[in-house]
């Protein structure tokens, strides 16, 4: 069973080797490219369901490198958690890799394009999965390494200026990375995650001083939110988000981005969260690291929801007002995060917060990788993709316009919609944080969720009264919408849908995945740490 773990990554590796060696010939890197992303689906699945999900699943696993137990070897886990993510993943992973068989000339299919999609799924799920901090900043390389390319794929000067300042922040951000592992090592002697949860939970049994962890987990959520395009790291997401090509934004709006906020939940509420340190903040007074996480990421929230949803509003161009829109979404997931940060962790409400930040991630994946494909479908049918250009869309391609129609509404949060869903469990989590600590800081998060939903209200209705209704414009007249990229949106949209009418089990997977998340003992105990208590 512990084979099953690995074997997402395992598929996706395999497919960025025999695409890269089927350059020569294209026809069959595309079908093996094809085949990987559903090998992939196909492994995920598996995996999920008897391992986390099915009657008879252990509810976690754990894969141990070469057979050297933890806490020396790499470990890899799945868990509640992972397994959430993995989903998303192979979600959109599979609906941009078939929609860029359609979309990306064939030429620049040939210029590795297919070895590195299947690289940068490999440093996702890796990411995802790893059981130490040393191999999530390997696995973040990988994954940043495909990514700088992408961004510069086109080489246009858009592309190269955006592609300089995203390398520029991001070894800079790697660099930090490194520095805080150190100093975790240092302080804690340990780089796995559940034998660091153990030790600073006991840290007298181990001779290890706990108070540096706060400093230096502050590093790390630097290198987090980085990742995660909050406020004030968000400089890079415009500029790579319209520069690669459009599949690949899918993949970083949907994908690469919860990676971010995936390790911010793993490391401070998995790891750190078990370390008993004073905190002491102006208004705020906590005995873990989650005392400093609270405030600080409640603040890049706020500020990304404002910075997201108010420069949306003033973009002409449809890829740009969803470059913005995705900083100001995912602000909406990092505060359901932050309030779980400042609830009783003896209460049930931290699970509760978290799974609704879950739930707003897998909608904005879903959404937002929907929406982002529809923008490049679009400009491939009318070779523009500025508003004011794209006027009588809706009935001269219905099919492509409800598509997009159903991806805006569910970003408002109409039901039942999987956007609704995500938005009414991230005001339910905000009422709730009012009423358990009340307080102003509460109280703002709330306001800011709500300048939030009305912010995108005004930006989708723009984009569908500018682009899609009124009368036809030049660029649309002669349009034609390619049918095997309409087909990827249709299907993308229906997911949209049935994860809202079924959301039932979506929630409950949710659910075990928070459990996943804020269960340290659990977590300890499914790795199993043997020999480490000789380190």
């Amino acid at each position: 069973m512990s084979l099953l773990v690995i074997a997402p990554l395992l598929v996706a590796v395999t497919t960025a080797v025999c695409t890269l060696a089927l350059g020569r010939r294209p026809r069959l890197q595309r079908a093996a490219s094809v085949g990987g992303a559903v090998g992939y689906v196909a492994s995920v699945s598996v995996a999920v369901w008897a391992l986390v999900l099915g009657p008879a699943a252990p509810g976690a696993a754990v894969y141990q490198v070469g057979d050297w137990p933890a806490p020396f070897g790499i470990t890899l886990v799945l868990d509640g958690l992972s397994a959430f993510m993995l989903t998303m993943a192979a979600g959109v992973g599979i609906a941009s890799i078939l929609f860029s068989v359609r979309y990306v000339s064939r030429e620049n299919q040939r210029v590795y394009y297919h070895p590195l999609f299947h690289m940068l799924l490999v440093g996702v799920t890796g990411a995802f999965l790893t059981g130490d901090l040393f191999n999530l900043f390997v696995w973040f390389e990988v994954m940043l390494i495909a990514s700088y390319v992408f961004v510069a794929f086109y080489g246009t000067d858009h592309a190269t200026a955006a592609s300089f300042r995203y390398l520029v922040m991001n070894v800079f951000g790697s660099a930090l990375m490194l520095v805080a592992v150190g100093g975790l090592y240092a302080a804690t002697g340990t780089l796995n995650m559940a034998d660091m949860a153990r030790r600073l939970a006991t840290p007298d049994a181990y001779g290890i001083d706990p108070a540096p962890v706060v400093g230096l987990s502050a590093l790390l959520l630097a290198v987090f939110a980085l990742k995660a395009g909050l406020v004030p790291f968000q400089f890079w997401v415009p500029g790579a988000y319209t520069a690669a090509p459009a599949p690949i934004t899918a993949m970083f709006a949907g994908v690469t981005k919860k990676v971010g906020i995936y390790a911010i939940v793993r490391c401070y509420f998995t790891v750190f969260a078990t370390a008993s340190v004073p905190v002491d903040l102006p208004g705020l007074t906590a005995a873990s690291p989650l005392g400093f996480l609270a405030p600080v990421l409640g603040a890049m929230g706020v500020a990304s929801i404002a910075v997201g949803g108010f420069g949306a509003v003033g973009r002409d161009r449809l890829e740009s007002v969803f470059a913005y829109s995705s900083v100001g979404q995912v602000g909406f997931i990092a505060v359901p995060v932050a309030i779980a940060a400042a609830a009783d962790p003896a209460g049930a409400f931290r699970g509760v917060a978290i799974a609704a930040a879950l739930v707003f991630a897998l909608h904005h994946a879903l959404a937002k990788g929907l929406l982002f494909l529809a923008a490049a479908a679009v400009e491939d049918a009318t070779k523009t993709g500025r508003l004011r250009h794209l006027g009588g869309l809706a009935g001269h391609s219905p099919v492509l316009s409800g598509a997009v129609f159903v991806g805006l509404l569910s970003l408002i949060g109409l039901p039942p919609l999987t956007g609704f869903f995500g938005k009414f469990l991230a005001f339910d989590a905000a009422v709730r944080g009012i009423a358990s600590n009340p307080g102003p800081s509460s109280a703002l998060a709330l306001v800011a969720l709500l300048v939030g939903a009305v912010l995108t209200i005004l930006y989708a209705t723009r984009v569908w009264t500018s682009g899609f209704w009124g009368r036809e414009t030049a660029a649309v007249e002669v349009a034609s919408a390619d049918s095997g990229q309409v087909a990827v949106l249709v299907a993308l949209a229906a997911a949209v849908v049935l994860v809202g009418v079924g959301f039932d089990p979506v929630y409950r997977f949710a659910e075990t995945a928070a459990t996943a998340a804020l269960d340290s003992e659990a977590y300890v105990d499914v790795v199993g740490l043997n020999g480490g208590d000789r380190a």
